[in-house]
């Protein structure tokens, strides 16, 4: 009716076709339309409820804004209501309402589609704060879904602009399935990893990875369809094949972390040459120490009523209490009480098989803070402790000789008796003269009086 109202009165205009400024005035119309709705929703009413998210802190709101789901939202309600306007104004049968129905249809299924992604990553935003997206490889999942929905808009967009149903399209893709595969490959076993690591439990967002064959050593940062990224501890960042973490090999620390423990196991070397009986004057002095007392009090009665019937005379017989079996007790003792040793886990001081470099203690227990620094500080206040009370034992801790050892053996001893103390090296070849020829350094060692044969014993 309005446009039959509006041709005749068009028609009654000499200076106007009435076809012609109907259409013009229905697109004036439909353009206007469209900016004024523009205007409404993403300068009135998305700015709004921009203002209202910065105000409240709330992760679900944050996400809303990041991920821009709202606005994608809004352009996809404009390209819907541009589509009605046109079916409203133009005739059924008009190029200009095909073409313009043609545009709003890829229009609301390019922002529709972007408008799925922001929803899923605001879902995986939330998730990812309430914890539970730790738990779960969603954004390989995600993924996952992005990818489909992407090559199903792709051939729903292709049907629009040909003209054809969409399932003679996906009937093509059929005879495609081997491309598609050998195109997908790297999503497709990344996508079938994400279920099996999440299935067991196998790895988790900020998990302590370890993967020496890819160079990985830090926490998981990220988990998508096709990698996994750790940040190392050196602050570099590797990425991983998703299927590799199926196909091979890795560690993961979360098991230390969720145990409240963090094993200590640590030697030191022993001087063997150090390693005595202890007499009467050194139990009398070690008794006085509060970790050892229960010590004392349980084994000196017992190795007396060992030794009643032995002659003590030969030092072969009997039971006798030696200086490093007392520091393992000592040490035993120590870690027992010491508040940052976890009571309920294994605590250990043992002796391993000893070797060129002396005997090696071992210690083995475990640190109830996880946390690296503190876990670092507690290992080396701990060995502080250890060397600085093994001189009480009367013990020596290995080690190889020094430069400032060799200057000390200099300042006591003539060079002479220096030189045979130190290791036998190999003498560097002096080349032979020619036939004839005298050289100053033969004759200069000729001449040299001879070093002495035998060297003084020590006193």
């Amino acid at each position: 009716m309005l446009k039959t109202q509006f041709m005749a009165w068009a028609g009654m205009q000499n200076a106007l076709d009435p076809k012609q400024a109907y259409y013009l005035m229905v697109m004036a119309l439909i353009i206007l339309t469209a900016l004024v709705l523009h205007l409404v929703l993403h300068q009135g009413i998305l700015r709004w409820m921009r203002q209202k998210t910065d105000v409240v802190d709330t992760s679900w709101r944050q996400a809303l804004a990041r991920n821009k789901l709202l606005s994608r939202m809004a352009l996809t309600a404009q390209g819907m209501i541009l589509e009605v306007q046109a079916s409203i104004w133009l005739g059924s049968g008009s190029e200009t309402l095909a073409l313009i129905t043609l545009l709003s249809q890829l229009w609301v299924l390019l922002y529709g589609l972007l408008s799925g992604f922001s929803l899923l990553d605001t879902i995986e935003a939330v998730m990812q704060n309430n914890g539970f997206g730790k738990q779960a490889p969603v954004r390989g999942l995600f993924q996952s879904l992005k990818l489909a929905a992407s090559v199903l808009a792709v051939i729903l967009a292709l049907s629009m602009i040909s003209g054809k149903s969409p399932l003679l399209l996906l009937s093509g893709l059929g005879a495609m399935t081997a491309i598609l595969l050998l195109v997908f490959k790297d999503p497709i076993l990344g996508f079938v990893a994400g279920i099996q690591l999440s299935a067991n439990k196998m790895l988790m967002l900020g998990d302590w990875l370890e993967m020496p064959k890819y160079g990985a050593d830090g926490a998981v940062i990220e988990m998508n369809l096709t990698t996994v990224k750790v940040r190392n501890w050196d602050n570099t960042i590797t990425s991983i094949p998703a299927y590799a973490l199926i196909s091979d090999s890795f560690k993961n620390w979360r098991g230390m972390s969720e145990s409240g423990g963090r094993r200590l196991k640590r030697s030191i070397f022993i001087d063997a040459s150090s390693v005595r009986f202890l007499q009467q004057t050194d139990i009398a002095q070690l008794e006085k120490s509060l970790l050892l007392k229960s010590y004392f009090d349980q084994k000196l009665p017992e190795i007396e009523i060992f030794n009643q019937s032995l002659d003590l005379s030969c030092a072969l017989n009997g039971r006798r209490l030696t200086n490093l079996g007392t520091l393992r007790a000592y040490l035993t003792a120590f870690l027992n009480q010491h508040p940052d040793i976890h009571p309920q886990m294994t605590q250990m001081v043992r002796q391993l098989a000893p070797g060129p470099t002396g005997i090696p203690l071992e210690i083995y227990a475990f640190c109830s803070d996880t946390a690296w620094l503190h876990y670092e500080a507690v290992q080396a206040d701990i060995f502080d402790h250890i060397f600085a009370v093994i001189a009480e034992f009367d013990l020596r801790v290995y080690q190889q000789p020094s430069g400032y050892d060799l200057r000390q053996l200099q300042q006591v001893l003539p060079p002479t008796q220096v030189t045979s103390a130190l290791p036998a090296v190999a003498q560097p070849t002096v080349a032979q003269p020619a036939a004839g020829e005298t050289t100053v350094s033969q004759a200069t060692v000729s001449s040299a009086p001879a070093a002495p044969t035998t060297t003084p014993q020590a006193s």
